[in-house]
């Protein structure tokens, strides 16, 4: 639809009803199975990412600040306040880009799991409130985009400081039971804290714009609660947040379409198993595939990578190994060299180590305009030639765990443990899968003594 004027239909009013008038009780047993499985490896790759320096230094911040202890931060041993634990835990569980990925592209997961976590210990929800949270939180950032669809680098800022404030307002909006006036003005208010630079990819920054994401859309609910006020047709409104960020196309009937179905189904969202960039995960793919007939690595004279124009992720030469997780030219090296990626293939020693100075610098990209940029239709291609002539190719058109292909129930799970094994022993991470398998199960005070295991 065309936005040159200023809807006088009221959206936002009509969105808000849908939404809080779903519960737990919206969702069949499809919907519960795969919010469990997000918000497990959520809380997994946020476990495994508090070993990373910028949580710690996140951490550092937000306990000298001090606050009533209502939420744990995970992996650091204390509590602050519920918005200032939903900060760290966001901070943490994207730092590693490790999350699940949202279609189209959004890391949805991490701006709407700590904040239901954090709420659910702070006044007492139990595992069905955070699952629907979730649930809902995770839906109004794929309907956002699914209205907007807009083209890959149309945004001017990174999807999830867009998406994600107005995510992690509805979950926490769930919680905290508010009425559908109240929830109107906790997204206007949430829509006036959504940024987020893309030139900030590759550095410590990144990471906290699904915490402040988190923060933001959690205290627009807290707010809102108290009374606190904001337009109250802000998808409709002139300069609102429809106009502001997608004025060229936006399809209310698809927004207003919550839950039917839940998006976390269908199409689901994209489970990670390397912690990069997901257009990376191609490279990696067809990298991978190519180096399973190269006996020797050292014998490589050079690589030829054929991709989309994703132009983000050509860095040839990433200033640091966190850079690296962005980067085609890398990714695709370091599975040429290791034969696998994980999350130590971002170290800074990796990216400076000898070798990998070697191989980068006989690396070319090539971008193919024909190839559709679309993550769900793209390919790339891995090209090695050996010094002995012989050509060795790999091509990648699905990358493990992408969306519409069925989880691999047993390599998410190697997942999961290689995660949560950063930090815990097999009894605790034993105990810390059971219980987000069994959600549902838990009441209150079962919650918390699930969520004081991450501490």
């Amino acid at each position: 639809m065309s936005l040159n004027k200023t809807s006088t239909i009221a959206h936002t009013a009509k969105l808000a009803d849908i939404v809080c008038a779903k519960g737990y009780d919206a969702l069949d047993s499809d919907a519960i199975a795969a919010v469990k499985r997000l918000i497990l490896d959520g809380v997994a790759v946020a476990v495994a990412g508090t070993a990373e320096d910028a949580p710690k230094i996140v951490a550092a911040h937000t306990r000298e600040g001090g606050g009533t202890p209502q939420a744990t931060v995970w992996g650091f041993g204390y509590k602050t306040t519920a918005s200032a634990a939903a900060y760290a835990n966001a901070v943490s569980m994207h730092v590693l880009d490790f999350e699940p990925m949202s279609s189209p592209p959004t890391h949805a997961v991490s701006p709407v799991v700590p904040v239901a976590l954090a709420l659910a210990e702070a006044r007492g929800g139990d595992g069905r409130a955070v699952i629907a949270a979730c649930a809902k939180g995770f839906e109004i950032q794929g309907r956002i985009l699914a209205a907007a669809k807009p083209a890959r680098g149309a945004l001017p800022f990174h999807s999830p400081g867009v998406m994600g404030p107005m995510g992690s307002a509805v979950a926490a909006a769930h919680l905290l039971e508010l009425d559908a006036a109240q929830f109107a003005h906790a997204l206007g208010m949430a829509s006036s804290r959504c940024a987020g630079l893309p030139a900030n990819s590759g550095s410590m920054v990144k990471c906290t714009h699904c915490g402040n994401a988190a923060q933001a859309g959690l205290e627009a609910g807290l707010l809102a609660a108290r009374g606190f006020t904001a337009n109250p047709a802000i998808f409709e409104a002139k300069h609102g947040y429809v106009q502001t960020f997608f004025a060229a196309h936006f399809d209310y009937d698809v927004l207003c379409e919550f839950g039917t179905p839940w998006r976390c189904v269908e199409p689901g969202m994209a489970i990670k198993f390397y912690p990069s960039k997901y257009p990376t995960h191609f490279a990696i793919t067809a990298a991978l595939a190519a180096r399973k007939t190269i006996k020797d690595a050292a014998q490589i004279k050079s690589v030829r990578i054929v991709s989309p124009e994703i132009l983000d992720a050509n860095r040839p030469q990433p200033r640091v190994g966190l850079e690296g997780k962005f980067s085609i030219q890398y990714a695709a090296a370091a599975a040429l060299l290791d034969g696998a990626v994980g999350i130590q293939t971002f170290s800074d020693e990796r990216r400076f180590a000898a070798d990998m100075e070697k191989l980068l610098g006989k690396i070319a990209l090539e971008f193919d305009a024909a190839i559709p940029p679309d993550t769900r239709n793209m390919h790339m291609t891995v090209e090695v030639t050996l010094q002995d002539g012989s050509v060795h190719k790999g091509i990648c058109r699905k990358p493990p765990g992408t969306w519409g292909v069925p989880v691999d129930v047993a390599q998410h799970r190697a997942k999961i443990r290689d995660c949560l094994g950063v930090r815990f022993d097999e009894t605790k991470m034993a105990r810390v899968i059971d219980g987000f398998e069994n959600l549902e199960r838990l009441d209150a005070e079962q919650l918390k003594g699930l969520l004081a295991l991450l501490a």
